[in-house]
């Protein structure tokens, strides 16, 4: 898409970005509904904490806010109220529609299954719930667990059936799916903000700082390692570093409509985030947990520096927040409330995506006025920070800020408020979460790195050797000894 071409609504209904955003104020819209006395979110399913001898329904799902509710009719108006609004969406966004809605449909059992299954007492249950349950034995991962067992699944499947993952691949969009959740989030920072407003403060400072560091010092650094060591032409230097130093897949697709690179370069690039962010999903969460478990948000911070998408650094957040969390449960006798560790990493990642429309501007400067200098180049224009945007920051930002204005309207409101959004930024936001699990190891398929030796040497050496430890010394620095509220 040329977007210097476009008007600036251009893609509101037809891209997942912005779709993120109309599902996320939806869902939104539906729990503030609630102030005027509607209840438009209750019929949310969620799983239960079960043990398998008493296995049952009603033992391993509830409703949100119906508890009159049936598990089983929750679930199946779960699964038509986002069958409906995911299909409007595939449809306006000119997706294979019937394949669309099977591979969903496939993708939602699948998810819920493993779900359940990820909250059985052995897998789930703390260290002080043992005799709750009666049991034995147990590994405490939390929902730790699985988001694993989703993404292992995922894999198993992208990598040694590859038929089913081709045919999966139309509903898969893990992106999609996680920036959904990230609106979603929205709700939940909007309630930490009224809380502790001082810690909301202090990590966006360090956003702040995140996105010095990954524009100013990563960009550069990267780009001189792969011209100078590497030998890559300009376009495929700025590319990669685009990808690796900034955000993902966004950035590198942005810098090469930026500079106009050649058109297989963001695709080569994007298969390197998407197979390199599957090793730091797996690796960072648990690496981080047990070599600094008391340093909560630096975890947090550092790992938003470090994983370059969306999907897998709101994914791998979700998993350091689960297993920080068991972790000081089991062995340090702290229980930290939710989603603490998660904010920090996402609201550093988010910082750092804000500015990738103005850095793709920048790029598109210097590249026609001082790479290129082909005489009749048409302008930039200032829409093409616009364009290049990520959409659904603005949705978090507005779900966020629209929550705390609508809550501190008084104790009343803020507690009718937050009952009905418990189910937009709970449940629905983790049912995401696995729906991006599962999807991300859906589309990820390892034998894609034969034949890019160079770029993959490359991308591992300035991913390990130069982005994560100074992400982590820049994560020490601002967030030593800060630790989430304990309940």
């Amino acid at each position: 898409m040329n977007a210097m071409n476009d008007k600036w609504y251009s893609g509101m209904a037809r891209t997942e970005d912005w779709w993120a955003v109309w599902l996320g104020l939806i869902m939104f819209m539906a729990s503030v509904s609630s102030l005027w006395g509607w209840e438009l979110t209750g019929w949310m399913a969620k799983p239960d904490t079960w043990v398998w001898e008493k296995f049952s329904i009603e033992g391993v799902l509830k409703s949100s806010g119906k508890p009159e509710w049936h598990p089983a009719l929750s679930l199946l108006v779960t699964y038509l109220v986002f069958t409906v609004l995911t299909c409007l969406a595939a449809w306006s966004m000119k997706f294979d529609l019937k394949q669309f809605f099977i591979g969903w449909t496939i993708l939602f059992v699948m998810t819920w299954i493993i779900w359940i299954i990820g909250n059985e007492a052995h897998f789930k249950a703390s260290v002080y719930e043992m005799d709750k349950y009666g049991l034995s034995w147990g590994l405490s991962l939390g929902s730790g667990f699985s988001y694993l067992l989703a993404l292992l699944i995922g894999l198993i499947i992208g990598n040694f059936f590859k038929n089913t993952a081709r045919f999966l691949n139309e509903a898969a969009k893990p992106e999609w799916f996680i920036k959904t959740a990230i609106v979603f989030l929205g709700i939940k920072i909007g309630v930490m903000s009224i809380e502790a407003a001082g810690f909301i403060t202090e990590l966006v400072m360090t956003g702040v700082a995140a996105t010095f560091v990954a524009y100013m010092l990563f960009w550069p650094i990267v780009y001189a390692l792969g011209r100078r060591v590497f030998h890559l032409s300009r376009d495929a230097a700025a590319v990669l570093s685009s990808g690796i130093s900034i955000c993902g897949i966004s950035a590198a697709i942005a810098t090469a409509g930026a500079i106009r690179a050649r058109p297989a370069l963001p695709a080569f690039v994007s298969i390197l985030v998407v197979i390199f962010a599957m090793f730091e999903l797996i690796i960072l969460p648990g690496f981080y947990t047990a070599i600094a478990p008391e340093q909560p948000i630096v975890n947090g911070s550092a790992l938003g520096l470090t994983v370059k998408t969306d999907g897998a650094d709101a994914a791998a957040g979700a998993m350091l927040d689960e297993l920080m969390r068991a972790n000081a449960e089991a062995n340090l006798g702290i229980v930290w409330k939710e989603g603490w560790i998660l904010m920090a990493s996402l609201t550093t990642k988010i910082w750092i995506d804000m500015f990738i429309g103005v850095w793709a501007f920048v790029l598109a400067l210097v590249w026609v006025y001082k790479v290129e200098r082909k005489p009749g180049q048409s302008k930039i224009g200032l829409m093409e920070i616009w364009h290049r945007f990520p959409k659904f920051v603005l949705g978090y930002l507005l779900v966020w800020f629209s929550y705390i204005m609508l809550a501190s309207s008084g104790s009343e409101a803020a507690e009718t408020l937050h009952k009905a959004a418990a189910a937009v930024e709970g449940p629905m936001r983790n049912m995401m979460f696995m729906l991006t699990f599962i999807s991300i190891g859906i589309i990820t398929d390892f034998s894609k790195l034969k034949g890019m030796g160079k770029l993959a040497l490359l991308y591992a050496i300035a991913l390990f050797g130069i982005i994560a430890p100074i992400a982590y010394g820049v994560a020490w620095i601002f967030h030593r000894g800060m630790m989430p509220p304990v309940l």
